[in-house]
């Protein structure tokens, strides 16, 4: 498949880990320029390094998705380092996993939630808006859940923070049609983001899941490792992604021709338990 990573500079949030991070390396080995943003300083110094020391080009700037005045910051960093920004990829993310019951503990992570998975959206979308626009083009990614597609017990404030990214990933297609194409991506299980560090109450992540991969899942976190019989992609029956595997899609719709714009992709592993 042809290149069209090449050149093209992506500004990444949640670059210091997850997808943010392996979208970075794996975008930079394309020969992308790539702006890494995160609050984790110390997470963004090691992604930038590991491209530069595969001779990509990188740059990071230290960014709080839910400060407006930072990420407007960060966009001016961007194309004050490469003069433009082709790219955005909304990755920064929480996932409060709890029941409705679980409030009084469950609060402020919801909080924190709402002002990063939709407010962080929306100010990164405004910050860049402007720049693209003033380009006659560019791309920006936003990121979902396969829980933003219908409700589940257990992820009522997180689905709802993932419904908005789909909204607002829509109606900004709509807005601005022939300028700035847009994705919104539906991850389902993927080992080894963090993400499972936000969960509140384990009985509301297992209630996610079917029967079996409610037995299954626990498990599955509790020892950090894929279980022999699921652990190879190259096996049907794989049952959480990898993620490498869900990265190679966010690059797979990033890499088409500036006239091709893939609007929705949903990324699951063929043995995926999820409701």
């Amino acid at each position: 498949m042809e290149n069209y990573v090449s050149g093209k500079v992506l500004l990444i949030t949640g670059a210091a880990s997850g997808f943010g991070k392996g979208v970075s390396k794996l975008a930079a080995e394309m020969g992308g320029k790539i702006i890494c943003a995160d609050m984790n300083e110390e997470g963004l110094k090691e992604t930038v390094s590991t491209i530069k020391a595969q001779n990509g080009e990188a740059e990071y700037i230290v960014t709080n998705v839910t400060d407006r005045n930072q990420v407007e910051a960060m966009a001016n960093f961007a194309v004050e380092t490469y003069g433009r920004i082709d790219v955005l990829v909304n990755s920064a993310g929480t996932m409060p996993i709890a029941f409705f019951s679980d409030h009084q503990k469950a609060w402020q992570a919801w909080d924190n939630c709402i002002d990063t998975n939709i407010k962080g959206t929306l100010y990164c979308i405004s910050a860049v808006y402007d720049q693209m626009v003033a380009q006659g083009q560019g791309q920006i990614i936003n990121f979902s859940s396969i829980h933003g597609i219908f409700p589940n017990a257990g992820a009522g404030v997180y689905a709802m923070s993932k419904v908005a990214a789909h909204y607002l990933t829509e109606s900004l297609r709509q807005e601005v049609p022939g300028v700035i194409k847009t994705t919104v991506v539906y991850p389902t299980a993927v080992d080894d983001t963090g993400l499972v560090g936000g969960i509140i109450n384990w009985d509301a992540a297992n209630s996610l899941y079917t029967e079996k991969g409610a037995e299954f899942y626990p498990k599955y976190y509790e020892s950090a490792e894929i279980q022999k019989e699921t652990g190879d992609r190259e096996k049907i029956n794989y049952a959480c992604l990898d993620p490498v595997s869900m990265c190679e899609q966010i690059l797979y719709v990033i890499n088409q021709p500036w006239g091709v714009n893939i609007s929705e992709i949903t990324v699951r592993a063929s043995g995926d338990m999820y409701r």
